[in-house]
């Protein structure tokens, strides 16, 4: 539903920039202006990083069923008699001389350069690998889940700013028409003043009024250049940017669902409640691979290895088998599996505080929402009851029923007037959106776009 309310002329610009301005080239709407964040905001591309980061750890943990091969090589000089012996024979060098009790005793030194590459495929390791593969794809699934609610916070956050624009132009804009208005008011009173027709006190009284509607324009100013800086800063471009807005803060209605199914929505939605049951998971994890530590350790192992003097001659050898390794004895494995189970019991715990956190941030949003949806309601009928009063006080005035005083508090209640409709379609978007996200569901911004 679209309305335009009826307001006197030095109001008029105000009711173009919220209900659509044939002014406005070129510019940026509310859809673009959310997908150029997306684009560019450090926040999307922080959380697109550790997404990467997850998915590379993901392939790092499926790495470890695969076998590795080891190459090492080994150059010694020494006359060690065991050193010797060995390197010997693992050169294909040891005749019968070397046998001479004097020579084992006493030998010369000797160099041998050792190479070897070495196989290990692993077969059964204590549940280790396969924890570390589901740790990463949980953890996959907590970045994707951080992109997510990142991405819905930049939503929000571009909303809050391109309708802050919208609302701060209009402001200033009501400001000065204001300025004008009284500027040209008080003009006539003073020709008025000149002919003898009104009192000094009149005269002052609207200069004071003129005062006072700058001093709103110079804030109204300085409001608007902040709030364009802080939508800037959300699209993540230089702060002094100049964008030619073309969204609407059109008088609209919105529907949400009954606050019992946005709290179940919100649950079944919203990407940090998910990352916090998948927090519940790795510690799981974390607890499957502390009681691994009772089973055993299984590999199967293979190696190719050359053994020579010069380089140009040797011997090479191979050996294969498999090796289980069992650890016996270990006093901290169960203080470790049972500081794991406190932990993965402190996960269940946070779990259930971000619900109850959910549900309240739910139930503040919506009823936040109502409140802004009476308050536009009320903020629309006064800006009707202003503008009755004013032209009422305007006719009683021209025919000199009444005084000047009592045309300025009219200007004054209906320029107050305007700038709480303002505000209150402001907090009405913004709770609309608010609500959404809470609930997890600012998927997107076609609901508010114009």
């Amino acid at each position: 539903m679209r309305h335009i309310l009826k307001i006197p002329i030095w109001l008029g610009v105000t009711s173009l920039l919220i209900n659509g301005s044939p002014l406005r080239g070129e510019s940026l709407g509310l859809s673009e202006a959310v997908q150029r964040a997306l684009n560019q905001n450090p926040l999307v591309r922080a959380t697109a990083a550790g997404g990467e980061a997850s998915r590379a750890g993901l392939k790092e943990a499926r790495s470890g069923r695969l076998p590795s091969v080891d190459f090492s090589g080994t150059y010694a000089h020494s006359n060690n008699p065991v050193f010797v012996f060995g390197s010997l024979l693992e050169q294909g060098r040891f005749s019968e001389s070397n046998f001479d009790p004097a020579y084992l005793n006493h030998p010369g030194a000797l160099s041998n350069f050792r190479s070897s590459l070495d196989l290990r495929i692993p077969i059964f390791n204590r549940f280790q690998v396969s924890s570390q593969i589901e740790k990463a794809q949980i953890q996959e699934g907590q970045a994707s889940a951080d992109t997510a609610w990142v991405q819905q916070q930049i939503r929000f956050e571009v909303i809050h700013t391109y309708y802050g624009v919208l609302v701060a132009e209009a402001r200033k804009e009501v400001a000065r028409e204001a300025v004008k208005s009284a500027e040209a008011e008080v003009k006539r009173i003073r020709d008025r003043f000149d002919q003898g027709f009104v009192v000094e006190s009149d005269l002052l009284a609207m200069e004071v009024q003129l005062a006072d509607f700058r001093q709103q324009l110079v804030q109204a100013e300085g409001e608007e250049r902040t709030a364009r800086a802080a939508l800037n800063t959300v699209l993540a471009q230089p702060i002094a940017t100049p964008e030619i807005l073309g969204g609407q803060l059109e008088d609209r209605r919105f529907s949400v669902p009954p606050q019992a199914e946005l709290v179940q929505l919100a649950l079944d939605n919203r990407p940090d409640y998910k990352r916090s049951e998948m927090d519940i998971q790795l510690a799981r994890q974390d607890l499957k691979s502390s009681k691994g530590q009772y089973w055993p350790d299984l590999n199967v192992f293979g190696q190719l290895g050359h053994s020579t003097q010069s380089f140009a001659n040797g011997s090479g050898d191979f050996a294969v088998g498999a090796r289980l390794t069992f650890k016996l004895l270990d006093f901290g494995r169960g203080a470790r599996t049972d500081q794991l189970s406190a932990a993965s019991e402190a996960a269940r715990a946070q779990e259930q505080h971000k619900a109850n956190q959910i549900q309240f941030e739910v139930v503040k949003a919506y009823q936040s929402f109502l409140t802004s949806q009476e308050k536009l309601n009320v903020a629309a009928s006064a800006v009707q009851q202003a503008e009755e009063a004013l032209r009422i006080v305007n006719d009683r005035h021209g025919v000199g029923l009444t005084t000047i005083t009592e045309v300025l508090r009219s200007q004054t209640a209906l320029l107050r007037a305007r700038l709480n409709l303002l505000a209150a379609r402001y907090d009405y978007y913004l709770g609309f959106a608010q609500t959404l996200l809470a609930s997890g569901l600012l998927t997107d911004v076609t609901k508010l776009a114009s």
